[in-house]
């Protein structure tokens, strides 16, 4: 009787994309994958934290690949980032619960975007990402993906794997030989883009405690600085930064230059305990230089060129616009619709402002704009003034009048 030869038996491995930031979850969750037998792609968006310059973005590939990924993709998404994500952001002076200028949340939409596009061209079913089942970016990708691919499974290991802290995956890390920069000593969770950073975790969650100046990464501290000012001047064209003391620059390079020369003099530190969406108070400490010049110049520069109706209303728009962002709905039919009322707002937003950067501050000293509504002929008590003083008495009798019984 002939022998029949014995069936080649081939394991297809589900794939899945990751979003890939390079530190130690996203480097655990490479490994935890594999072991539960993902094909594991990692995606890798460069939005200005520190990538590109060879030894970074080496390192990052080789820690991903030593921790079982079997492809990686990196992309300089960095000119879309500050185009499509950040100045409508700066438009609509987007700033959450009054400290925070959303660097982390205006990045996850677009990372998202990419995430979904590449499980397309590599035929996976699946995204993966790091974040934890208490914080905003789970929301922030996994509505996003829902948006963009209803299909698509979405895995979020760290809400479901074993570890119960980042000590006991610093180990995992090391029992597999994964490279990473965190320590015990200094356990910060950090995400940065060229917007920002946010930074928690470690000691940051004592209320109690002033954050060490370890935590920081850009910033000076304001106390050491010199006991001199800087002074800059911004030039904005219809909402739009275009220049910095008369020399134009690339959005993305002058955004760099600021949070250069902002974090030489301790500009862009917050310090918020602030309100997540899933409905529980976290504290987070902040770097954005350039994005706090860049909102207090705007800011000072509509409150030159809008009338008192629409800058009492964008107000509104703002705080709207913000928590949009925050919450992950940046694709939503809202959001979209108050793009259109911002762009509409920015028509005479054009002009200079002239801040002064000193021991942490940021302070408009200078404003000039072609479209300015300040009338000096009006506003002044000197002999130049031309306002008609007596018609203010009967302004108040028709103003007060609804108000008398």
């Amino acid at each position: 009787m002939e022998s029949v030869p014995p069936m080649k038996v081939e394991i297809i491995m589900k794939k899945v994309v990751l979003a890939y930031s390079g530190g130690l979850d996203t480097s655990c969750i490479v490994r935890w994958l594999k072991e539960k037998g993902y094909q594991v792609i990692c995606f890798v968006a460069d939005l200005g934290q520190g990538l590109g310059r060879g030894e970074d973005l080496s390192a990052i590939e080789a820690r991903a690949l030593a921790a079982g990924a079997t492809k990686i993709y990196i992309k300089d998404l960095q000119d879309e980032f500050v185009e499509d994500f950040i100045v409508p952001a700066l438009k609509a002076n987007a700033i959450y619960e009054g400290k925070y200028l959303l660097a982390t949340a205006l990045g996850r939409p677009l990372i998202a975007k990419y995430l979904v596009e590449i499980a397309h061209k590599e035929k996976a079913d699946t995204v993966a990402h790091g974040c934890t089942g208490k914080g905003n970016d789970q929301v922030r990708f996994e509505v996003t993906a829902g948006i963009l691919d209803p299909e698509l499974e979405i895995l979020a290991p760290v809400r479901t794997w074993e570890f119960k802290s980042r000590e006991e995956e610093i180990e995992y890390a090391k029992v597999h030989n994964i490279p990473i920069d965190v320590t015990k000593k200094k356990p910060y969770s950090i995400d940065r883009n060229i917007w920002g950073i946010s930074i928690e975790s470690g000691v940051l969650e004592n209320l109690e405690q002033e954050p060490p100046e370890d935590a920081y990464l850009i910033t000076k501290n304001p106390t050491a600085q010199a006991s001199y000012p800087k002074y800059i001047e911004v030039y904005f064209e219809k909402g739009i930064p275009k220049k910095i003391d008369g020399k134009t620059y690339k959005l993305k390079n002058l955004i760099s230059h600021l949070n250069e020369v902002g974090g030489l003099y301790g500009v862009g530190r917050s310090d918020l305990v602030e309100n997540r969406l899933v409905g529980i108070k976290s504290r987070e400490i902040y770097e954005a230089p350039a994005a706090t010049i860049l909102y207090s110049a705007h800011k000072e520069l509509e409150s030159l060129v809008l009338d008192r109706e629409l800058s009492h209303f964008k107000e509104i728009i703002s705080l709207k616009y913000s928590e949009l962002v925050y919450y992950g709905l940046w694709y939503s039919p809202l959001k979209a619709s108050l793009d259109g009322f911002v762009n509409q707002s920015q028509k005479y937003v054009t002009g200079s402002i002239k801040l002064k950067l000193f021991k942490g501050s940021c302070v408009a000293v200078g404003r000039k704009s072609p479209h300015s509504l300040y009338k000096k002929e009006l506003s002044t008590y000197g002999k130049e003034d031309k306002f008609d003083q007596k018609l203010a008495e009967g302004f108040i009798k028709i103003w007060g009048m609804p108000y008398k019984r």
